[in-house]
């Protein structure tokens, strides 16, 4: 097999898993690990991987992956967690649904709930919700953002504003070590953290991918969420953090 054919699969197995390894590589390709190593290191000149011992990482960076891409990486933990989100979100309540491929499918999963009203800059997630027909729908408007249906900026924060929602599902796009939410992009910070201080509770939707992945900008910590629904437990450090605040971890099937 050529490194010309190599090379996509190892990125994809670097998106999917967050890191390989050069052992894991090889064994995979059923070539020696010094052809890995000379495709790795191709690749993290070429800015698309980062070398660390024993294998790479995705690289830092300051802009996220393609929205499409992100909606294809992890779709069975994604069912997962949202399933076991939507369980816990009662009828008869009014309901924020931000930006994010994870609170797309939990809006899926609330296609049967009776008498919600939701309220959303996700356009992804009120043409889904318009399916149910027992659901109002409240888009904020805002600037559009076409490369994931997202409204961001000051109208969006300020229709948030003019709300107290029951329950917010929100999502991040990279959870740091000490249990901070990032994300790439400014204004969509501003956003969310508009729905934390308007929400009595808020549940965070987050697959484990999201700690092999960094991001510049904060939006809250942990301790500022309710319940966290996730697909793998945590780091024995963070649980003992969250255990602390009160965020309940939620790990799905």
């Amino acid at each position: 097999m050529s490194q010309t054919i190599r090379h996509p699969e190892i990125l994809e197995i670097a998106r999917r898993e967050g890191k390989v390894t050069v052992e894991g590589l090889a064994e995979h390709f059923g070539v020696t690990l010094q052809t890995i190593r000379r495709d790795l290191s191709d690749l993290a000149e070429a800015g698309r991987l980062e070398r660390v011992h024993g294998g790479a990482i995705l690289p830092s960076g300051t802009t996220n992956i393609g929205y499409e891409e992100r909606r294809s990486l992890n779709q069975e933990a994604k069912r997962a967690i949202a399933r076991a989100c939507a369980a816990r979100v009662p009828g008869n309540i009014s309901l924020f649904l931000n930006i994010g491929t994870t609170t797309e499918a939990v809006a899926q999963e609330l296609l049967h709930h009776a008498n919600l009203m939701v309220v959303t800059n996700n356009m992804n997630v009120a043409n889904i919700l318009v399916a149910n027909r027992d659901c109002q729908i409240i888009v904020t408007g805002g600037t559009l953002r076409r490369s994931d249906g997202g409204l961001i900026g000051n109208l969006a924060t300020e229709t948030i504003r003019q709300f107290k929602f029951d329950l917010a599902v929100i999502g991040c796009s990279a959870l740091d070590g000490d249990g901070d939410l990032l994300d790439f992009d400014i204004q969509e910070v501003g956003v969310s953290q508009a729905i934390l201080r308007q929400s009595r509770r808020t549940f965070l939707v987050a697959d484990q991918s999201k700690f092999k992945r960094s991001a510049p900008a904060r939006i809250a910590s942990l301790a500022a969420i309710d319940a966290f629904f996730t697909d793998r437990p945590l780091a024995p450090d963070l649980a003992a953090r969250c255990a602390e605040w009160g965020t309940e971890i939620v790990i799905s099937a």
